[in-house]
């Protein structure tokens, strides 16, 4: 039998994220985590000769959502921007999972069109140790820009 080597199994904490806004690259290094996925929607229906609903894709919708060190404003002014003058920012973010000690390499996906639904404009917190923040977005298109190899097996 045939097992995946548990040492292939990516750390979370190995990786690296980056924000391209107005051509600018900036590393995230105050993120904390970041999730993004991507849900089709569906339309249902029936046909003669089948009981059961059918589905069938017909879109999708991208979202996500990252939590970060309260250390930057460039998301807060992002927001002001909107907030003051009507003008909404779209922006990149790549995200790259490379452990070391892992054989399967590297992972790059590149989240297009990014544009965020909120943000903390201001916080205060005397029960914590450090202050943090939640940050949901959108995303419009997404690419892989490099894949995972394939994982190395043991045998029993």
């Amino acid at each position: 039998m045939s097992f995946m080597r548990l040492d292939d199994a990516v750390n979370g904490a190995e990786g690296r994220a980056y924000a391209i806004i107005g051509g600018l690259r900036e590393e995230m290094f105050y993120l904390r985590n970041i999730e993004a996925k991507v849900e089709k929607e569906k339309t249902q229906g029936k046909t003669l000769g089948k009981r059961g609903t059918q589905h069938k894709a017909n879109g999708w919708k991208g979202s996500g959502s990252a939590n970060i060190y309260y250390v930057t404003s460039r998301f807060r002014k992002m927001m002001l921007g909107y907030i003051k003058d009507g003008v909404d920012t779209y922006f990149d973010v790549q995200i790259v999972n490379e452990d070391p000690a892992s054989s399967i390499g590297a992972q790059t996906v590149l989240l297009r069109d990014v544009n965020l639904d909120s943000v903390m404009m201001a916080k205060l917190d005397v029960d914590s140790e450090f202050l943090d923040e939640d940050v949901d977005f959108t995303f419009e298109d997404a690419d892989i820009l490099d894949s995972f190899g394939t994982p190395s097996l043991s045998h029993q």
